[in-house]
Parts: C-alpha cells; structure tokens; sequence
C-alpha cells in the first residue's frame, strides 16, 4: 500500500485539524499552553490514530480486493469541525456537540460484490477495536509499572481506550453512509454481533 504525497498531505491536514478542533472544544479557547500542548498531543495520539488507521485499513482491504482507493479530506468537513469547537465560544456559547467529518477513503472499483463491500466497511471498526485493546494493554502496563491512575501516560491510554471503542460501535451505526449499513447489507448477523460487542465495551467504559 503506497500513499502519495497529496494523500499524505490530506491525512495530516485531517489529523491536526481533529486535534485542534478536540482540544478547543473540551477544554476552549482560554486554555493555557502547557495544557494546550498536552490535550493537542493527547488526541493526536488518541483520535488522530484512531482516524488514521481506520481510515488505512478501508484503503487496504479494497486494495487487495483490486479496487483503487485513496483518503480525500473534506474541506466542508474540516471547516464545520473547527467552526462548532471555536466560532460559537467567541460569543460566549459552548457547543453541546461536536461533528466530525474530516474525510474519508473514496473506493473505485468496478467489481466488488456485496460481501467485499462490508469486509472493507468492517476492516475501519475492527482496527479500531484491536487499537482500544493496544491503549488498554498500555493502561495495565502503566499501572503495573508504578503509574497512578492520574499520571499522564495512564490518562491519554485510558482516553484512547475509550476513543476507539466509541468510533468502533459509532461506525457500525447501520446508517448511510457510516460503515454499519454497508456490513448489514452484506450479513446482519456479523454486522449485530460486531456492534453489540462494540456497545458492550462502551457501557464497560462507562461504568469504569
């Protein structure tokens, strides 16, 4: 798998902008640097690789399915994302939500069948799964290693647990165009099984 320079240029474009539109909306627009840095690299780390190899793993699949695939930011997208976490603090008003659409991995292919099509849905969701389980594996590495539950390291590992799991069972949402309606257009059994195991660990992290 091969990404060209725009592509490349696209992906980063997409990460800072999550990064800078998370940390404004969570923390505003009166931050102080030291946490501005940190909350910056905490979601880059955190969403920003969620995104990414989410994205990747659509890019990858097609491809060895013959399609050609590519990330395109969406610079409506991106300006919405930004817009919501900073324009209406300038008035005094935080935003009780947040859209993020950065872009997407567009796939062209003149034969894919339906089974194809939802393994390359499903491909985003399960890496972001295995990444939840990475953070987790850094959370009980951190703590066995003598770090408090408040130390940094543990903190951004706990954020990107739960980060990932909320993508994963956000994705599989069976509504067009998000990655659930095209697995449950292949098989609904898979697409329920995956997304209730998702939900699971949503409601897990809640209740920790």
């Amino acid at each position: 798998m091969q990404l060209d320079e725009r592509e490349l240029g696209n992906i980063a474009v997409s990460v800072v902008a999550i990064a800078l539109s998370l940390t404004f909306f969570n923390q505003g627009l009166d931050v102080k640097s030291g946490e501005f840095v940190f909350w910056l690299a905490a979601f880059t780390i955190t969403v920003g690789s969620g995104f990414v190899f989410h994205e990747l793993a659509h890019k990858l699949v097609a491809i060895r399915y013959g399609a050609r695939a590519a990330y395109e930011a969406w610079p409506s997208g991106l300006m919405l994302m930004l817009g919501l976490a900073i324009l209406p603090q300038l008035f005094g008003i935080r935003s009780p939500f947040l859209f993020l659409a950065p872009g997407a991995v567009m796939i062209h292919a003149y034969r894919i069948n339906r089974k194809q099509y939802g393994l390359i849905s499903l491909a985003g969701p399960v890496t972001n799964v295995v990444l939840a389980f990475v953070f987790f594996g850094l959370v009980v590495g951190g703590l066995m290693a003598g770090f408090g539950a408040e130390s940094a390291l543990v903190k951004v590992a706990m954020l990107g647990v739960t980060v990932n799991f909320f993508l994963a069972f956000f994705n599989m949402l069976p509504i067009f165009p998000l990655d659930g309606s095209k697995v449950m257009a292949w098989d609904w059994r898979v697409w329920a099984a995956f997304t209730i195991f998702c939900f699971g660990g949503v409601l897990l992290l809640g209740g920790l």
